[in-house]
């Protein structure tokens, strides 16, 4: 019973994800059918596991019902009818002897008093048989409980840490609120920007800053994409990163800073001010999916605004200038700048994060 709560909670789980229009803060959107594929499977389990119940259920009342009648149709002594018939058969056949014999030698007995002795021998015999079947049931009754004590514990243990295991994401979607990603998190994981040769054995310290599909190709796959992805951005003069390209675009001008040196960029994003920026300088940043949560980041550039211009963290702003590159001595790396020109404050989207195509 409990695997078809678990089935139910589940499908309700995606089922309100989507309803609620939070899929989007979890997965890459693009990958939407995979959740919906997932609640019409638990569908499936749910019947199959409801079915299987129901029909064991209908067994186990069978069974039931056959033990009740089969209790119901036995002696009110409690010994089953063949056995008496057997019994009798017996004890007549060994009267008839007895009596032959007797008569063979001529003595007459009283035939009650023969059958009062062979009464009180069956009698004993009888309770003899009785305490063998208790002595009979009473090991087999402690051989299931030294077997239950040695097997069946331990197994039923390891079944409720699963149901555990399986409880724990069910409560804390449906108990805990949904929380979007700002620059609390920034500040709180850190982040740096890795060399561009660094190994693709350690993916998680590319999604910084910088996006990274490289661990999704191989060396000569990934050189063809990413040089097919930003022939995209060569056919245009200035270069407007949106939401739908957001990704691919700064991957592009991070893998080949030279082609975009000079060109104009607008892109938007909140204000992160952190503790390595300095004077009128901030990173501009946008959290992205490249496929779900376990690979998100946060992606964008250093901005250098003009003198004055007071911002906050978290306030989302529109960015439009000139792209150059300098050596950022916190990372001891060479980055893209972006030298604003113009820029105003907008609204937070609806949908805050961006996805890889």
């Amino acid at each position: 019973m409990i695997r078809l709560y678990l089935l139910a909670g589940f499908a309700c789980m995606f089922l309100m994800m989507h309803m609620n229009g939070n899929l989007n803060k979890y997965i890459n959107t693009k990958y939407a059918y995979l959740s919906e594929s997932a609640i019409a499977l638990l569908g499936v389990l749910f019947v199959f596991e409801f079915v299987r119940l129901y029909v064991k259920e209908r067994e186990a009342a069978k069974r039931k019902a056959a033990a009740a009648a089969a209790i119901s149709a036995e002696p009110a002594d409690g010994r089953p009818a063949a056995l008496d018939g057997s019994a009798g058969h017996g004890h007549d056949r060994a009267r008839d002897g007895h009596g032959g014999h007797h008569d063979h030698h001529g003595h007459d007995h009283n035939s009650d008093a023969h059958d009062d002795h062979h009464d009180r021998r069956d009698r004993a015999h009888g309770g003899h048989n009785h305490h063998d079947r208790e002595h009979d049931g009473h090991d087999r009754a402690h051989g299931r409980d030294h077997v239950g004590h040695s097997h069946e514990s331990p197994i039923r243990w390891k079944r409720y840490v699963g149901y555990g295991i399986l409880i724990f994401p069910l409560l804390t979607g449906f108990c805990l609120p949904v929380q979007t990603l700002d620059s609390s998190f920034v500040k709180a994981k850190g982040f740096s920007f890795p060399d561009f040769n660094v190994s693709a054995d350690n993916p998680g310290f590319h999604q910084f800053l910088k996006p990274d599909t490289s661990v999704f190709y191989g060396k000569t796959g990934y050189a063809k994409a990413s040089k097919k992805e930003l022939d995209d951005f060569l056919g245009t003069k200035d270069v407007h990163l949106t939401d739908a390209n957001f990704l691919k675009g700064l991957e592009a001008l991070y893998n080949y800073p030279d082609a975009f040196i000079g060109r104009t960029v607008s892109f938007d994003g909140f204000i992160y001010k952190g503790d390595q920026t300095q004077g009128n300088q901030y990173f501009v940043f946008r959290f992205g999916f490249i496929h779900c949560v376990a690979d998100s980041g946060v992606f964008g550039m250093l901005v250098r605004f003009p003198e004055g211009a007071p911002f906050s963290n978290d306030q989302w702003v529109r960015v439009e200038g000139k792209l150059g590159a300098e050596f950022y001595q916190p990372f001891k790396q060479t980055l893209p700048v972006l030298d604003v020109k113009t820029w105003k404050g907008i609204d937070k989207p609806k949908d805050p994060y961006v996805y890889r195509a």
